[in-house]
């Protein structure tokens, strides 16, 4: 045999072995992470999906077990310049104000109709909890996804020029699809009313409404005109953001997840709880680090804060995406 040969086989075998290495995990049978750079963050999540789904391996995890949590504004959407609920609240206020002429002097409802946000942060979770109840009850569960499917259609983010439903990241689309693919179940994680992106969320991101969790407004049992129907009260089963995130998952799935991504500080122990889990798990952090096709922000957010868990998930191994050097799509084509 000459070296030529030889030569020629060596780098048929090379070429297998990366091959091999950066195919995808079992199931779909193909790569469908289109909008995200080959590179170690790619690496790290194809072989994480690969290593738990091989039936012969020693970290395949049966499809009941393969959970993964998403926290939902600015780790799967936008939260720039404001979340997606809060321009619902802060419109729904706006449009309900006439009613209430006394919102006018009465924080956190003057600072909600001046758009101070910095006020609006500062009044905290008992400020926004006011603002939330008063903008989300007082109609039957039908009528606000109704509201809400109808603000959707007409209102957009004013710096991305795209209704709110469709500003959803593309790569991250992709990533629950892919995920889906492989026998995962995907849940989101959002910080305010659950029944705000239930109304959306199927349509979107292709996640049931039973598969969201969050904090929940009260409802009561009516009949209107003789037809029962559920309205929405202005008291909630709060879920503490933060550590109240991991019982609040547990509670819905009965299990620890084995994936989960998040985007800032408040996603710190949904990721810890993930990845303190036995077997393999995989943590990821998303870094909004490109300010010309999305934003740019993390330690001094108001919003979406991104300081401890970064540090955090550095020292810990935690696979981080940043978005400027692992992905090359932001959106889809549709929405301008």
């Amino acid at each position: 045999m000459d070296s030529r040969t030889i030569d020629r086989r060596r780098v048929m075998t090379a070429a297998l072995a990366l091959a091999v290495l950066f195919s995808p995990a079992r199931g779909n049978g193909a790569d469908t992470l289109h909008s995200w750079n080959s590179g170690p963050t790619k690496f790290a999540v194809l072989q994480f999906v690969k290593d738990v789904t091989n039936a012969g391996g020693p970290d395949f995890v049966p499809p009941p077990g393969r959970i993964a949590v998403f926290s939902h504004d600015g780790t799967l959407c936008p939260e720039q310049p404001v979340p997606a609920e809060l321009a619902f609240i802060l419109d729904r206020i706006k449009a309900l104000a006439p009613r209430y002429p006394r919102w006018k002097t009465k924080e956190p409802f003057k600072s909600a109709l001046s758009r101070n946000l910095s006020a609006l942060a500062a009044s905290g979770t008992r400020g926004m909890l006011e603002l939330t109840a008063a903008a989300h009850s007082g109609m039957t569960t039908a009528e606000f996804e109704s509201t809400v499917m109808n603000w959707l259609a007409k209102t957009r983010n004013p710096r991305l020029n795209r209704p709110y439903d469709q500003c959803a990241l593309l790569p991250m689309l992709e990533l629950l699809d892919f995920l889906r693919s492989n026998g995962f179940k995907t849940y989101i994680v959002v910080r305010g009313d659950a029944g705000f992106l239930r109304a959306w969320a199927e349509k979107v991101y292709g996640v049931p409404p039973e598969e969201v969790i969050g904090s929940s407004i009260r409802t009561k049992f009516e009949l209107h005109k003789g037809a029962p129907v559920l309205v929405r009260r202005p008291e909630f089963d709060m879920m503490e953001d933060g550590a109240g995130r991991p019982p609040a998952i547990y509670r819905v799935t009965g299990r620890r997840p084995i994936a989960a991504f998040g985007n800032s500080d408040r996603d710190l122990e949904m990721l810890q709880w993930t990845a303190a889990g036995e077997g393999r798990h995989l943590a990821l952090l998303v870094h909004h680090t490109n300010g010309g096709n999305e934003f740019a922000y993390d330690r001094k957010a108001t919003f979406g804060r991104l300081d401890k868990a970064l540090d955090f998930g550095r020292k810990n191994g935690w696979t981080i995406a940043d978005m400027t050097k692992d992905w090359h799509r932001f959106f889809t084509n549709t929405g301008k």
